[in-house]
């Protein structure tokens, strides 16, 4: 067993000031069982705790680490930054930059900037209703898009992770105009706009699902939701806080709807677009952005918002991420993904892994595609906790949940892939040998 003594005293000692002792649920390893490690520092792929044991990271801040940990250009742009000053209150050159980097590299026509992606969502839903002028909003169960009130309803994540109720705190009549859909079931949303696409201010979903694990959607699902959205005067918001920047340089769009002709009326953005900074973004239509104040009379306003650090850093790591650097990551999860399917294959753990570009995770005691939020439940997911063990003690740190995606870096070389293969053989025996009352 890896030895923690440091992080479990930093543990009671979060536990006294601090909800759970974390900051974001799934920190508090409630799915897999042990103490949360407390890490003190990272470089390239690489993980070291706060008892200095090294691990090869699979979870990259959640997505942000790109590049992987304190890549030296991100790090020298960042303190040249911070040099001139933390934050202004003002416009800055660098949040014009990095808004002028993500027009490029996606649909959107405008930009405006937000410090989490939770915040990005909860502005394009109010964004939506006060263009349309409606109230409801459709979203998928399994599809996680932040803690806003209205969007919680059958969350992923945390949500599912932790396998909480409706969460308290939400009235009910917040999430009376939500319309909860399965995801990747078009009979769902042609008979939900046909009872109230005229009330339907917008529908909103995951590009790729990966809050239920990874669910990509069907082919052509996207480019559907768009069609049918324009035909009914609601708007189509695509969610790319995860995928965004991280899946292509144009996001999962560059996947289906840049191929296909067709693009969201709204999309979100975060993670990779800060650079390991807080840091998120909305965008979408001209007509559509042009509605938010000053401009318009939808109110949306951020004091942090365009931050010069976190902006540095987005627009750093953005313009880091060339062909070659996606070609490196895209290589280190397909030889991942490979040695994951034939360690879990060769101890007889049936198991289907799915995965949305590079993004990707494991569906333990499923035998076909996993599809929609019920069968993303259905799986074993206690066989995930002492295989997650079995590799922290190995020294690969993986992602406390079964219901969260496996991350790569470009910096994911040779050593890493190493430490991964050489863990994964003890890793699927453990998997295989658990039993639901463990």
């Amino acid at each position: 067993m890896t030895s923690l003594p440091a992080s479990q005293q930093l543990f009671d000692r979060a536990r006294a000031v601090s909800p759970g002792g974390v900051n974001s649920p799934v920190r508090a390893f409630r799915a897999v069982g042990g103490t949360p490690i407390f890490m003190a520092s990272g470089e390239g792929a690489w993980l070291t705790d706060v008892d200095r044991n090294r691990y090869v990271d699979l979870v990259g801040s959640w997505g942000p680490m790109l590049l992987g940990h304190a890549h030296p250009e991100v790090l020298a742009a960042v303190g040249a930054a911070v040099a001139r000053g933390t934050s202004f209150g003002t416009p800055s050159e660098p949040e014009v930059l990095l808004a002028e980097e993500i027009v490029d590299r996606t649909s959107a026509e405008m930009v405006r900037m937000v410090s989490s992606g939770t915040e990005a969502t909860m502005s394009a839903i109010r964004l939506a209703r006060g263009f349309t002028g409606r109230d409801k909003i459709v979203k998928f169960a399994g599809c996680y898009h932040g803690h806003v009130d209205a969007l919680l309803a059958e969350a992923g994540s945390g949500v599912v992770t932790l396998g909480l109720p409706e969460t308290p705190g939400v009235p009910a009549h917040v999430t009376a105009d939500t319309i909860v859909l399965p995801y990747n079931d078009r009979a769902a949303v042609e008979a939900a706009f046909a009872e109230y696409g005229d009330q339907i201010a917008c529908l909103i979903t995951e590009a790729a699902a990966g809050n239920m694990g990874v669910v990509p959607p069907e082919p052509g699902f996207n480019q559907f939701l768009s069609e049918v959205c324009a035909r009914h005067g609601a708007l189509f918001v695509s969610d790319e806080v995860m995928t965004g920047f991280r899946v292509t340089r144009s996001g999962h769009w560059g996947l289906d709807g840049q191929q296909e002709g067709w693009a969201p009326d709204l999309v979100t953005f975060g993670k990779v677009m800060g650079g390991g900074f807080p840091a998120a973004a909305f965008g979408g239509r001209k007509d559509v952005m042009e509605q938010l104040a000053p401009a318009g009379p939808v109110y949306q306003a951020g004091t942090l918002s365009g931050n010069p650090i976190a902006t540095t850093a987005g627009l750093t790591t953005l313009r880091l991420a060339d062909a070659d650097a996606y070609a490196r990551l895209d290589a280190a999860s397909a030889r991942l993904r490979t040695m994951v399917t034939e360690a879990l294959a060769a101890e007889g753990v049936k198991h289907t892994l799915q995965n949305a570009g590079n993004m990707f995770s494991v569906f333990w005691g499923a035998d076909e595609p996993v599809t929609d939020f019920a069968a993303a439940q259905a799986q074993e997911a206690w066989r995930y906790k002492p295989f997650f063990h079995a590799m922290l003690d190995a020294g690969v740190y993986l992602p406390p949940s079964a219901f969260e995606c496996w991350f790569v870096s470009a910096a994911h070389d040779e050593e890493a892939l190493s430490r991964i293969g050489a863990a994964l053989p003890g890793a699927a025996r453990a998997a295989a040998r658990a039993t639901a009352q463990n």
